[in-house]
């Protein structure tokens, strides 16, 4: 007579969230543990919400939390996955010391850990992600590039591991990182049916790149800059030579592209293809005009240099951007 198999341990997930904390970083990657539990009919997972600070934590729509337990309680043990939620505000925000040193024991003894979209933030002085390949939210990820060099961050994913490290890019990409945890504890059918479930993408096609809104920031540098900017925003079919935004500005062509270079971060011609492609994009949103009339429309020289183009800077076609994206179906 065979013995009934045991049930497995459920493994411990932490979010440790902070004032000011995004909810859909804490509850969607706990609403997808929790289906798993209840599409499996087991306890394969104990949630908890840890918190810094005594009393409820006030999220960023004013939705308050109550954390089950706080960092100087010490009364967690065995954490399998340690996750830090994001904040709008992550990027400025400085943790105490002690805060840091929590995290840096409780995540380095924890089999995985990682973060959700700007928690990156959160979790980087603790030297856990140095050297190792992260995500956070294309928004705050040039101030992460910045700040954290010894991090090698990329823009364009929505969710990544490397070695004990998890982490995802904005908000809705906490339910990809948690479904994917799923699979890797408990299977692809667990996980498929989960995402069934909860009616999302059990791998969302392309990358966070297709969201982002980079491109419409307003002009920035020096007056004479920002109106060569306004103008090739407004005129992307334009001949945007250096030799036109030079004669637009008075200055010569090798002082202009030095001055534009130093004042906006990129050359000219770097970032007229990126303001050519934000006018493809809104025209593909609208969803009234085919590929091959966008490029002509936006100063591409054909729909296949708008395809390069497009695909390298939003990480999808122009045709996979217009049918997932597009207003006109």
């Amino acid at each position: 007579m065979t013995r009934a198999r045991k049930p497995p341990l459920p493994k411990l997930v932490a979010i440790v969230a902070f004032p000011g904390v995004q909810l859909l970083d804490v509850s969607g990657p706990l609403d997808v543990f929790a289906e798993a539990n209840a599409r499996s009919g087991l306890s394969l997972y104990r949630q908890c919400v840890v918190s810094a600070e005594v009393g409820d934590i006030r999220s960023s729509s004013g939705v308050r939390l109550v954390a089950d337990t706080r960092m100087e309680d010490g009364n967690l043990r065995n954490i399998d996955t340690l996750l830090v939620a994001g904040a709008p505000g992550a990027a400025e925000a400085r943790l105490d010391e002690s805060v840091v040193g929590w995290l840096r024991k409780n995540a380095g003894n924890a089999r995985r850990y990682g973060s959700v979209c700007a928690g990156a933030f959160f979790l980087a002085p603790t030297g856990l992600l140095d050297g190792r390949r992260v995500t956070t939210h294309w928004a705050v990820a040039d101030a992460f590039a910045r700040r954290h060099p010894e991090i090698e961050l990329d823009i364009d994913a929505i969710h990544i591991a490397d070695g004990p490290v998890r982490t995802a890019a904005g908000v809705t990409a906490g339910l990809d990182l948690a479904l994917s945890l799923v699979e890797e504890d408990h299977g692809r059918e667990l996980a498929m049916a989960v995402a069934s479930q909860l009616v999302m993408f059990f791998k969302r096609p392309g990358g966070q790149l297709q969201f982002s809104r980079k491109g419409d920031a307003a002009p920035v540098g020096r007056a004479a800059l920002q109106e060569v900017q306004r103008w090739v925003a407004a005129e992307p079919a334009a001949d945007h030579s250096i030799a036109k935004l030079a004669e637009r500005t008075g200055l010569s062509e090798r002082h202009f592209a030095r001055l534009f270079h130093h004042e906006i971060g990129m050359t000219p011609a770097q970032w007229v293809e990126e303001a050519r492609v934000n006018a493809a994009r809104r025209m593909l949103e609208d969803g009234h005009h085919a590929p091959k009339q966008v490029a002509t429309l936006c100063g591409f020289a054909n729909a296949d240099t708008l395809r390069r183009a497009f695909a390298r800077r939003v990480g999808v076609t122009p045709a996979e951007y217009r049918r997932r994206h597009g207003g006109q179906q």
